[in-house]
This record gives C-alpha cells, sequence and structure tokens, in this order.
C-alpha cells in the first residue's frame, strides 16, 4: 500500500509524445513550483503550449499577466460559475485562486465584476472567456439566477470580442444547452472537461461545438466518457489537465500538472483506436483553432 508521501508525490514524467500538443485548460496559479518550471517540465514532453484558466477577479488578472511575459500561455478569463452567486450573496469564502479572495456585496458587486472581466477580455493574449457556465452541483437553487445571469454575461462578452467561450457544465447539461441556444453560442465554443455522454456528445458535434477530455476519461467509472470520446469528430477534440486536478490513472489522487497530458492523450489515442501521433496533429491544430492562437 502506498505511503501518503507517494500520495501526495508529483508523478513521474511520462515519455515524451512525438507531435507536440497544447493543454488547453490548466490553472497553474493553483500548482505548486514556479510557472517557468510547470512550462519547462511540460514542454519536455511535448506540451508545448498551455491555456491558463481565470476563475475570479484576481485569477483572471494574474492569468491574462501571466500570458503576456510567456509565449507559450494562452490565457481565458472569467467568473466561475460558482463565483457569481457568492458575489452576489456576499459569502466571503471561497476564491479560487492563490492571489487572493475578492471582497462580497451583490448585484452591484456582479456587475462590476463582469465590467472587470469585460476590460480583460479585450486583451491580445487573451484568448476565451471562461470557464463559465452552469454548476448544479456545488450550487443549490438560490444561486442558479446568478449564475445564469453570469453565464449569459459571458457568451455576450466573449462574442463582442470575438474569443472562445470555455464552459464548465456540471450537472446542467440540458440547461447550459438551453442557454446557449438562446444567447447563440460564439463561432468557437469549448466544453472544458466534457462530463456529457455519447447522445450529448452528438448534440455538440452538431453544433460544432469543442469538447475537451481531461484525466477523467482514464478513471474505471467513466464509461460514458470513454463512449462520448469514440463518437465525437475528431476535429473538436481537445485534451486538457485541470490541473492541479483530475489527475489522470494510475496517478489518481496525487497532483496534476500540464506535464501528465501524455498519460491522457495516450489513453484517448486508444479509446479511439487511431496511432497517438495522429491523435496528437489532431490535438494541436484544434486547440490552435479553438483558442485562435
Amino acid at each position: 500500500m502506498p505511503s501518503n508521501a507517494d500520495k501526495n508525490a508529483a508523478p513521474p514524467l511520462p515519455p515524451p509524445l512525438r507531435v507536440p500538443v497544447a493543454d488547453s485548460h490548466t490553472h497553474l496559479d493553483m500548482q505548486s513550483g514556479t510557472v517557468e518550471e510547470g512550462l519547462a517540465k511540460a514542454a519536455s514532453v511535448g506540451v508545448t503550449a498551455v491555456v491558463q484558466v481565470g476563475c475570479d477577479i484576481k485569477g483572471s488578472q494574474w492569468a491574462a499577466e501571466t500570458a503576456a511575459t510567456h509565449d507559450s500561455v494562452h490565457a481565458t478569463v472569467a467568473l466561475h460559475p460558482n463565483e457569481a452567486p457568492r458575489i452576489v450573496h456576499g459569502d466571503p469564502g471561497g476564491g479560487w485562486s492563490r492571489q487572493g479572495a475578492r471582497e462580497p456585496g451583490g448585484d452591484a458587486a456582479l456587475n462590476d465584476a463582469l465590467a472587470e472581466i469585460d476590460r480583460l477580455a479585450a486583451l491580445p493574449q487573451v484568448k476565451g472567456v471562461g470557464e463559465t457556465g452552469l454548476d448544479h452541483f456545488r450550487t443549490g437553487p438560490e444561486g442558479k439566477e446568478a449564475q445564469e445571469r453570469s453565464f449569459r454575461a459571458h457568451i455576450e462578452i466573449a462574442k463582442r470580442h470575438g474569443k472562445a467561450l470555455v464552459i464548465h457544465d456540471r450537472d446542467a447539461h440540458a440547461d447550459v444547452l438551453r442557454v446557449l441556444r438562446e444567447e447563440g453560442a460564439p463561432e468557437r465554443t469549448v466544453f472544458h472537461c466534457y462530463s456529457g455522454d455519447a447522445e450529448m456528445a452528438e448534440i455538440c458535434a452538431r453544433e460544432g461545438y469543442f469538447m475537451s477530455f481531461a484525466g477523467n476519461v482514464t478513471f474505471k467509472n467513466a464509461q460514458n466518457l470513454r463512449d462520448a470520446l469514440a463518437v465525437a469528430p475528431l476535429e473538436l477534440v481537445l485534451v486538457e489537465t485541470d490541473a492541479p486536478f483530475l489527475t489522470p490513472a494510475p496517478y489518481r489522487g496525487r497532483p496534476n500538472a500540464p506535464y501528465l497530458v501524455p498519460v491522457t492523450v495516450r489513453a484517448m489515442a486508444a479509446v479511439r483506436g487511431i496511432d497517438e501521433d495522429a491523435l496528437a496533429t489532431a490535438l494541436g491544430a484544434n486547440t490552435a483553432r479553438a483558442f485562435g492562437y
């Protein structure tokens, strides 16, 4: 049985990919070590670009600043779906980034926060607006109105600035698809950490939505994700870590980081029944197309 030290230890470097790919969704601000160390480790195994995702104001500002100083980092900015109810209802807890928590304060505070996301979204190094969307797992009925209002505002911001929309969808498939229909999705829309089944993947395919698969596609109990991956059009498939979360098997529960993307890529290639080089080629091209870099 592994010791607690083993469980908390960083997994080993996987064999490098021969064809470089991008981590389409990561949180460098929540990972240990410096940004430079994380990027170097990732590049050493063929992960040559990362999309750094903002979840609150501080984290979004940090993402934009980091992307401005690192060519291999592309930023997205947003209020996470669970952040909007906190702002509106004045819950001082939470906060997503290690840069600090924001001040709570009602509808006006949400308007102010959205205005800052709008400002950041105009920056050239910011390639997407997200992660936004709906989360019916962690936010109860009292937070749904604020979540949906924030989601609709992010869609409008993404479309106005011509940026990708990055969606967080947890236990909210039907409502997320409904809001996208009602608002009109941006030209480039990404379902981060795709969590639907094969039937939903076919809906996303018809709409041209990108589906990004994370390390949980390797979990034993995630056959629905593998079924979805099997039917998703190759040109709409992305890979991500969502690091430090969702570390792929056999390292589940240990810290995740962009350098572990090859583990997930190889598992995805097995599901698709294609060569890992062919999959990596598609993933690299798809991520650049999705985020416009």
